[in-house]
């Protein structure tokens, strides 16, 4: 019988998320799992304008 072969060691999912929280001011971290076990952690960070800058483009349109 064939060994299965060791995964290489990876970050903890828990680490990796505070990294990409820590790394944002704005946006979200979605965590997907599988069957029970964290297999994927998305990130998506927002830019957000000021106000005057905001009201300045949508007078322009």
């Amino acid at each position: 019988m064939s060994q299965p072969l060791a995964e290489p060691e990876v970050e903890s999912w828990i680490d990796i998320v505070r990294q990409r929280a820590g790394a944002m001011r704005f946006g979200s971290v979605q965590i997907i799992v599988h069957e029970g076990r964290v297999t994927q952690v998305e990130s998506t960070e927002k830019t957000r304008l000021a106000s005057d800058q905001a009201a300045t483009s949508q007078a322009r349109r």
